[in-house]
């Protein structure tokens, strides 16, 4: 069995450390003895890249390099990005993604940049002098029924349509908006998340949930991950609820 990993804009949307998801999710293909291809697609890659893509990953930018990517995908590789999400292609996308895949984000200073509207949801600054809803994250998900920890830095409030499923849900920390505790979304396998940290490595489980909805779609058939030791990441989690009263 192989997987390909469809890293999206590694040079341009890889703040945070969000790279770590790409290494986490390697790391556990490669120990269960499946094959593991990273394939980088960027501004001049060719679309059809996203086609040969099992997996999906975008992760954050600053608003500069957001610009650039959303200018690139509205004009370039929507269709091929939309098309992956719909035929159910398991995906997480981080924080200045996550806002990309919805219907708008309007900037601190008014100016609306249209996102892909693949997600029912929008994001909106409050004002240049608006808080930064920044630090440790911790939620309770209702996929996984698992808590999870992250760290979350965005000043966009996001948020989701009527019929969207969050994610997760807020038990310490500001999440989408700060208002309504809710999380991220997920639609049909795709995850969109504020959970930088990075979100993986911290929280195998999501990695592994995405991993096996991978190998599902595939090869069309229910496969059982080998059990790995993940004492080192569980305690990066715990370390994490250790310093957080929720």
């Amino acid at each position: 069995m192989k997987i390909n990993i469809g890293w999206l804009y590694p040079d341009l949307m890889n703040t945070y450390g969000d790279r770590g998801n790409i290494i986490a999710l390697s790391y556990r293909i490669k120990k269960r003895g499946i094959k593991c291809r990273i394939i980088k697609i960027s501004l001049k890659d060719d679309p059809n890249l996203i086609l040969q893509s099992d997996i999906l990953f975008m992760g954050g930018a600053q608003d500069t390099q957001q610009e650039i990517v959303n200018k690139d995908l509205i004009e370039n590789k929507a269709i091929f990005l939309k098309r992956k999400i719909e035929e159910y292609t398991p995906g997480i996308y981080v924080c200045g993604a996550y806002q990309f895949l919805g219907k708008y984000y309007k900037t601190a200073l008014g100016k609306i940049i249209k996102g892909l509207g693949i997600f029912d949801l929008y994001t909106e600054s409050p004002g240049i002098d608006a808080k930064r809803l920044i630090g440790d994250l911790i939620v309770e998900s209702k996929i996984l029924n698992k808590k999870l920890v992250g760290f979350e830095n965005h000043t966009g409030r996001t948020y989701l349509g009527k019929n969207v499923n969050p994610f997760s849900y807020v038990l310490k920390g500001f999440g989408n908006n700060g208002q309504d505790k809710t999380e991220g979304m997920i639609y049909k396998n795709s995850i969109g998340t504020y959970m930088h940290g990075p979100i993986l490595p911290k929280n195998p489980e999501v990695a592994d949930w995405i991993i096996s909805k991978a190998l599902e779609i595939k090869y069309k058939k229910t496969v059982k991950l080998k059990k790995l030791n993940d004492d080192l990441e569980n305690k990066a989690r715990d370390a994490v609820f250790s310093i957080n009263k929720f």
